[in-house]
């Protein structure tokens, strides 16, 4: 057998069947950037072999939900919010996304991508191998498409796989106060046809909320996508049950995100479409909320749960990915089982990318060795386990 390099003496959390698929013992051929052999003992090669020491290997981390290209920060209303501020009021007196929009707007792309880059290198540092960046926080045309141009050089530039969001539909502009009906207009007959012709975007989001977008403006948004071969998701249910996830799941959405407040029909219709819930604890915490999404439903219809870190400056400022795995096991109760899927194969199946996530021959060598004795310290520890050996082939 014709290798590149070979794991070997490992402890192997491959992530396939249902489960996390462990290996006790066993080893990871790698050819070309992909997994050529995987089991246990070693295969008969001559190629460059790395004994790991009975350490543990997962495949790379995936953070399916971030809103990491942003300029500033909004620590003034972090402060307001512990004063007793809602998320509404610091949005209906003007703060909230559209600080962050004033700010985004007012930086260059070469500004941007410096802040945002050491954002996603605190990521990368934890085992991150491929991330999701929306935009969202430009608002017009011009600045969204500069925010998907920083992500996307961000990928090019970082050893990281970079999928892109437009989220366009993310608040409402200044300049279209008392005129959302135009905005959705402007997002439909002008937004998506050129973040589409310029290929920026892998996927369209919208947050569907009393605050936001209805569910009728978000289903226009939606069929523009579908028309123009862009896949969708959405930020669903967070504050208030107005069918969001059915709503996703009528377009066959890659996911539906938040869902605190998403009804059982909601997500029986997620499960009929092989649409993935995605976990955002860190926005839960940050919140204080205390209606917790239905996992229990969730289980019981199958839907399959991803975890992510929802990287925001409003309402999940936290730079970890680890931090939001222990989040969703404390505050959530999911196993780690069910995290340490959320943050591979599920998270995966999330961006629609079936390369990666699981341990098996033929998926992108993605992979972190990790120094711990149980694999489950990945969730136990709250940030600060990094790995010892980060292999990612970035497309």
């Amino acid at each position: 057998m014709k290798l590149d390099l070979l794991l070997t003496n490992a402890r192997i959390a491959t992530m396939r069947g249902p489960s996390l698929g462990i290996i006790d013992r066993g080893s990871i051929g790698i050819a070309n950037g992909r997994i050529a052999w995987v089991g246990e003992g070693e295969p008969n090669t001559d190629c460059e072999t790395r004994d790991l020491g009975g350490a543990w290997v997962t495949p790379g981390l995936i953070d399916c939900h971030t809103h990491l290209v942003f300029a500033g920060n909004r620590a003034a209303e972090f402060e307001m919010r512990l004063k007793g501020a809602t998320y509404e009021e610091i949005a209906k007196a003007g703060g909230g996304i559209r600080s962050t929009v004033n700010a985004t707007r007012a930086a260059t792309e070469d500004e941007l991508f410096v802040q945002s880059a050491k954002r996603l290198r605190a990521l990368i540092a934890e085992g991150v191998t491929t991330v999701e960046i929306k935009s969202g926080y430009g608002l017009d045309l011009a600045n969204e498409l500069k925010q998907l141009r920083v992500a996307r050089r961000l990928g090019r530039e970082l050893p990281v796989t970079v999928r892109t969001t437009f989220l366009g539909a993310h608040a409402l502009p200044p300049e279209f106060a008392g005129r959302q009906a135009h905005y959705v207009d402007y997002i439909v007959n002008d937004m998506l046809p050129a973040v589409a012709k310029e290929e920026l975007a892998d996927a369209v989001d919208a947050f569907c909320e009393n605050i936001a977008f209805t569910p009728a403006e978000t289903s226009r948004i939606f069929a523009k996508a579908r028309e123009l071969g862009l896949k969708v998701k959405l930020h669903a249910d967070q504050l208030s049950d107005g069918g969001g996830a059915a709503l996703a799941a009528s377009f066959d959405a890659l996911s539906a995100d938040h869902l605190e407040w998403t009804n059982e029909p909601g997500i029986v219709a997620m499960a009929k479409a092989g649409t993935v819930a995605v976990m955002l604890p860190g926005a839960f915490y940050c919140l204080r909320e205390t209606k917790l999404p239905p996992i229990d439903l969730m289980r019981k219809h199958g839907v399959a749960m991803a975890v992510a870190s929802d990287l925001n400056p409003g309402t999940s400022p936290i730079v970890s990915l680890q931090a939001n795995m222990h989040m969703a096991c404390t505050l959530f109760r999911l196993t780690p089982e069910e995290v340490l899927r959320g943050v591979t194969v599920n998270a995966a199946k999330a961006l629609r990318l079936q390369d990666r996530g699981v341990i098996d021959v033929g998926r992108r060598a993605d992979l972190a060795v990790w120094d711990v004795e149980s694999v489950v310290e990945l969730t136990y520890w709250m940030g600060g386990t990094t790995p010892a050996t980060r292999l990612a082939w970035s497309t």
